[in-house]
């Protein structure tokens, strides 16, 4: 190597013009430096670049819905009991703020699929019977038993701020569709289970419908109607909408 050429400590030596036009050489380490730092503002900046809208407020909303976990879940567990967590509902509740909190599509997507159509129903039989004293559909009759406080009763609001959460959520990480697999394979395993608890519970409609209050055969034969008709009635329909709607997760066709 010449003696003219730039020897390396810490990087090489850097050529520079001046505003005369003349070549001056910059120190290694601060040249590197200066360097590192362009680099850095131009890497910090395409990160921004791509980042998806309302990420900031997304940030906001993990902690909020991991605080909601860690609040409703004892106290419903302790007033309900461990057997009503097993409902699709509470089970959907525990799946969403984990993928919330852990910024996951798939688990995001899947309950997408299991409330929207829910949250829908149930207020609209919560609002009939504020406005008639009738049930339009049923399902909410807790809600005006006295025998449970006030408050814990209103923590099941969730069924109508949950679907907004999700679908703002959706899009910021995108909408997975192997969610609508999933979320049947969730509610096949809970309906198996629900079989296991109390018939007075109906857990699940694991024991009778929800429209024509009876059973449909056999309980393998009833719980593949319920199934059946969660994932037709509800899921699917709930699935092709998300997807035409929502850009895919993961770079999904």
């Amino acid at each position: 190597m010449h003696s003219s050429d730039a020897k390396l400590h810490f990087g090489v030596r850097w050529r520079r013009s001046d505003s005369s036009g003349s070549i001056k050489e910059d120190d290694g380490p601060h040249a590197m430096a200066k360097a590192c730092g362009r680099l850095c503002r131009i890497r910090n900046a395409k990160i921004v670049s791509h980042m998806a809208p309302g990420t900031k407020a997304f940030a906001v909303l993990r902690w909020v819905a991991l605080l909601w976990l860690v609040v409703w879940l004892p106290l419903y567990t302790w007033e309900w009991g461990w057997q009503n967590m097993i409902h699709v509902c509470d089970i959907g509740v525990i799946l969403a703020c984990l993928g919330l909190w852990f910024q996951n599509p798939f688990l995001v997507s899947s309950q997408a699929l299991n409330f929207l159509l829910v949250g829908v129903l149930w207020g609209l039989d919560v609002a009939w019977r504020l406005a008639t004293g009738h049930h339009l559909i049923g399902g909410t009759e807790y809600m005006w038993d006295s025998h449970f406080a006030l408050w814990l009763r209103l923590l099941s609001t969730f069924h109508l701020v949950l679907p907004l959460t999700l679908l703002w959520a959706l899009r910021v990480l995108k909408y997975d569709r192997r969610a609508l697999a999933l979320q049947s394979a969730i509610m096949a395993a809970l309906l198996i289970f629900s079989r296991f608890l109390s018939p007075a519970l109906n857990m699940n409609y694991a024991f009778q419908d929800p429209l024509f209050h009876r059973a449909w055969g056999p309980a393998p034969l009833h719980l593949a109607v319920i199934l059946a008709g969660s994932v037709v009635l509800i899921f699917w329909p709930t699935h092709f909408l998300l997807k035409t709607v929502y850009p895919l997760a993961g770079g999904q066709d």
